[in-house]
């Protein structure tokens, strides 16, 4: 939930990054969580409906945003705001019901699970598989897989609350900041539909923005001046100019949303890393023949042919990054797998009467190990050892990412993926669709059980009922996987055409795609110096995310985000430069009007990212239907 966004190569950062910040700051982890409230409307038809057509909507935008920068946005509080904004709407002009509390609750889980299905698989894995073994995915065998997927992470998140919530008691900052936020809702209506105005204020801009760029033919603007080639060097170019390279100026507001939430460290590691990938490393690799030129295209972006060589080292140093930051969890991870001794402990916690009963627990534990084996094998004809192998380690990575993230707020999705690719990479080699979808099961299963434990420590703090919770949950899933498939589908009708390129970078099907590459066909099939500059930018990755951890609080922040430097060579330039500029303003804001932007600033940016995202997918559909 709450993170530092360029740390991963999935989706799944929230637009309440800072909220979060600051409803989390003075709470502890002993928190008394009250009994659950079952007077109060919870598990209504309305909630339900509510969540699952917001979070339809929402899991658009995370699929939009995961296929252009690798990563979404945990949508809990803009779905609170949006469900509270629309019936305090009806309330005062069809005379309907109040929303309460609790029933708004259902509403941000239902919606919180459906947008996070990006992470399912949509924009890493899925895309990938279908690029390296022409595979495309049916829209029936999507919803299936990607619910498949996420149903084992639902179905784990149900085992594991009272283990982690009331045991335990992990903070699980997300969903404290979640539940801070919803009781301020209720506590001063005015000010949030203030913020629902804002968020409908940032929707409208974004949207506008994108409408403009669309009929206006707007397009990046090159920065001015030029990198001179190396006189007799491979390109076959005399220059290399900054719109060659990428470093121009976009009119889309997304990305400047999106560095407005990441913040300022990330947004200067963004721009370093973008300045020594395309300002110096790409006209190295021009000149010596490694990369190539696109000399029939003077005045346009090279990244596409570019990609080809630069996502190497990018992959390289962001999986290392991501590993090594991981490793550092060490403790989390042998508590997970060894679990807490419950006894006394666990009679000190208190029975509640409103959990999942243990039967029904262990028939949808059963059922999700079935489904995701079956899809594994029926799907990709991986073999049964290898899907039942998978789906048991996923029950124990599951575990590990949701103790990681209870702790910490940080989901490290992407480690989980690579420890299964990694594992199965070598136990299976060549296996492309084992590789992939295996660590698919895993990654979107880790994802989905985190999430969902910050959704229920929301619950938990509110008096909400668990059970009620894990039904929406499951309905969530269920209209994530309908409308985000759909959406994906749409998006990108031809992954193999239209992704890695500057359009569509897509940065998290490039680090899935190239692991399973490596592991395939070797090392003899990248492309001249790539396993070098893997080796480098490996390196690198360790040594930034090992002073990350080591350095005083205070002397760390001067460090470069190895995974935000990583992902600035796998996209773009003009992407870090506008995720830059928006870490700028956010930081602007915050020294300008520190109250202003600790209620408005991640709720705008989370509007302009909305807004843009479903006019695209809007735009993708027409262009679908009328062919223009």
């Amino acid at each position: 939930m709450a993170q530092d966004a360029p740390e991963r190569d999935e989706p799944e950062t929230p637009p309440d990054a800072a909220e979060t910040t600051d409803a989390a700051e003075g709470e502890t982890a002993e928190v008394e969580f009250p009994p659950p409230d079952l007077t109060a409307p919870q598990l209504t038809i309305r909630a339900i409906l509510t969540g699952m057509v917001l979070g339809g909507i929402l899991s658009l935008c995370n699929v939009y945003a995961g296929l252009k920068i690798g990563w979404g946005f945990n949508m809990s509080i803009t779905a609170m705001l949006l469900g509270f904004g629309l019936f305090k709407a009806l309330e005062k002009g069809a005379g309907t019901r109040s929303f309460g509390l609790l029933e708004n609750n259902i509403n941000q889980t239902t919606a919180s699970s459906a947008a996070s299905i990006s992470s399912a698989g949509l924009v890493a894995p899925i895309p990938a598989l279908t690029m390296i073994t022409g595979e495309e995915l049916s829209y029936p065998v999507l919803v299936v897989w990607t619910f498949a997927v996420s149903l084992v992470g639902v179905v784990v998140a149900i085992g594991l609350r009272r283990q982690m919530l009331l045991v335990d008691k992990l903070p699980f900052p997300g969903g404290i900041a979640s539940a801070e936020t919803i009781k301020q809702m209720y506590a001063k209506g005015a000010e949030a539909m203030a913020r629902v105005k804002m968020l409908l204020a940032g929707a409208a801009a974004g949207a506008g923005t994108k409408l403009a760029a669309h009929f206006l033919k707007l397009h990046p603007v090159g920065l001015p001046g030029s990198i001179a080639a190396k006189a007799g060097g491979a390109s076959g170019v005399s220059k290399y100019t900054m719109m060659n390279l990428g470093f121009a100026l976009d009119p889309s507001v997304l990305m400047i949303g999106v560095g407005a939430i990441i913040g300022l460290r990330a947004g200067i590691s963004l721009l370093l890393g973008a300045v020594i990938a395309w300002g110096w490393i790409a006209p190295m690799a021009m000149d010596a023949g490694w990369a190539h030129a696109v000399a029939d295209r003077p005045d346009a972006m090279w990244f596409g042919a570019l990609n080809k060589w630069m996502l190497w080292p990018g992959v390289a140093m962001m999986v290392t990054a991501s590993l090594t930051s991981f490793a550092f969890s060490w403790k989390s991870v042998v508590a997970a797998l060894r679990g807490a001794k419950a006894g006394a402990e666990d009679e000190k916690a208190g029975t509640d009467a409103h959990e999942v009963p243990k039967k029904i627990f262990l028939a949808g534990l059963f059922v999700a190990l079935v489904l995701a084996s079956i899809t594994q094998i029926s799907f990709f004809s991986i073999p049964a050892w290898i899907a039942i192998s998978g789906v048991l380690l996923t029950f124990v990575l599951a575990i590990v990412a949701a103790r990681v993230s209870g702790e910490t707020g940080i989901t490290p999705v992407g480690p989980m993926g690579k420890v299964t690719q990694l594992l199965f990479g070598v136990l299976s080699p060549g296996n492309v669709a084992g590789n992939l979808m295996a660590a698919n099961v895993t990654g979107g299963a880790a994802s989905q059980c985190a999430d969902l434990l910050h959704d229920m420590k929301t619950g938990a703090l509110i008096g909400a009922s668990p059970r009620f919770q894990a039904f929406a949950q499951s309905f969530g899933v269920l209209a994530g996987a309908l409308v985000g498939c759909a959406g994906y589908l749409v998006l990108v009708p031809d992954p193999a055409g239209m992704l890695l390129t500057d359009e569509w970078p897509a940065p998290a099907v490039a680090a899935w795609k190239a692991v399973a590459e490596l592991f395939r066909e070797g090392l003899e099939a990248m492309p001249e110096m790539a396993p070098q500059a893997m080796a480098i930018a490996g390196g690198i990755g360790v040594v930034l995310a090992v002073l990350e951890k080591l350095l005083p609080k205070k002397a760390a922040v001067w460090v470069p985000s190895p995974a935000s430097m990583g992902l600035a060579l796998v996209v773009p330039a003009l992407y870090s430069l506008s995720m830059f500029l928006g870490a700028i303003l956010g930081f602007g804001a915050m020294k300008a009007s520190p109250s202003w932007a600790k209620r408005f600033l991640i709720v705008l940016a989370a509007g302009l990212i909305a807004g843009e995202s479903l006019v695209g997918v809007v735009l993708a559909i027409w262009k679908t239907v009328t062919g223009s």
